[in-house]
């Protein structure tokens, strides 16, 4: 799908998700602005919310959505959006979203082999969705803070392409 097409339809979806987030923000091919989409992935932090019975909050936004994978409540959930392109929706916290976000912005080679051989070198291991020093979870609380914490020059996501 052509980038400016996607990008109207991510808008749609972070403008209906939103409302049931504390932060919540475009990531993938979209925000590198590759020419070519395959999917729209977003991150997002979102608020409580019930599944079930009382399904509340985000729940009943991302149901509407034919699911691929990802049962709610989970950290990663794929869905059909009606213009036919998957949505890959990741969910982070306060404390691990600078790792997410910028995991999730890419490409998959950068995240690889720029971000994940740095934070080896520099002694991290990721687990679960965290940085850790040895058992000691590591708050990234912006993509800026992950770079800085790695010694790796922070590069605009347009030219994280490998």
């Amino acid at each position: 799908m052509q980038y400016e097409k996607a990008l109207k339809i991510a808008e749609s979806v972070l403008a209906q998700l939103s409302p049931h987030c504390e932060r919540i923000e475009i990531a993938g091919s979209i925000r590198r602005k590759k020419p070519e989409v395959k999917d729209i992935e977003i991150v997002a932090i979102p608020k409580p919310y019930e599944t079930g019975l009382f399904a509340n909050g985000i729940v009943p936004i991302v149901e509407q959505w034919q699911k691929v994978k990802g049962e709610l409540p989970c950290k990663y959930t794929q869905r059909v959006l009606p213009e036919g392109i998957k949505l890959d929706l990741f969910f982070a916290t306060r404390e691990n979203w600078g790792l997410i976000f910028a995991i999730r912005t890419g490409s998959a080679e950068y995240s690889h082999k720029v971000l994940g051989s740095a934070w080896v070198k520099k002694g991290y291991h990721s687990n679960g969705g965290y940085l850790y020093a040895g058992n000691q979870r590591i708050t990234v609380l912006e993509e800026k803070d992950l770079f800085e914490r790695i010694g790796v020059d922070y590069v605009e996501p347009e030219i994280r392409n490998l």
